[in-house]
């Protein structure tokens, strides 16, 4: 990223860091905020699904297929940022340091509204691959898990947490 664009005049405020929306006076673009998140559920998407398709395809009962569905989300989210810090120059620890704190909460926030969502919805937690049931209530717990999740990030982010953390290696 070319970091020459960030304003230098006299006062040099370091206001707005340029194509992230993310100001560093505590103010942050809902674009950011939604930016932020979406990352976090392609890789939690990712990994639960496949833990969802794992576990009902080996005939699994719930709670195991939920346990690996999660284990995978987290670690799927996390090696998004993992990746991304690495390619910046991080050695692995200090990488490993930053996804934790980058994603840690959204993750969290994120599969407890998506897996709510299955649990709560009539039948979805018995349907198989092939039920539309099923692929509808993660999907929708998907979409529901985004949009509680973004104004967390928002918030995390106004405060230098979550995935501001991360803005520094870019």
């Amino acid at each position: 990223m070319d970091h020459s664009a960030h304003q230098t005049s006299t006062g040099h405020d370091h206001a707005v860091h340029q194509g992230h929306g993310v100001q560093h006076a505590g103010v942050v673009t809902w674009g950011a905020a939604a930016k932020a998140t979406l990352h976090c559920l392609t890789g939690c998407a990712i990994g639960e699904i496949l833990g969802m398709v794992i576990g009902t395809a080996l005939l699994w009962d719930n709670v195991p297929t939920m346990i690996l569905a999660i284990t995978l989300a987290f670690i799927f989210g996390y090696s998004f940022t993992l990746f991304a810090v690495r390619r910046a120059g991080l050695d692995f620890k200090t990488a490993v340091k930053v996804a934790l704190a980058a994603d840690t909460v959204s993750i969290a926030v994120m599969e407890l509204v998506d897996n709510g969502i299955i649990a709560l919805t009539p039948g979805a937690m018995d349907a198989h691959l092939s039920d539309g049931l099923f692929w509808s209530a993660l999907l929708g717990g998907f979409a529901v898990a985004f949009l509680i999740t973004t104004p967390v990030n928002k918030w995390m982010i106004g405060r230098g947490k979550g995935h501001a953390v991360v803005h520094a290696y870019h």
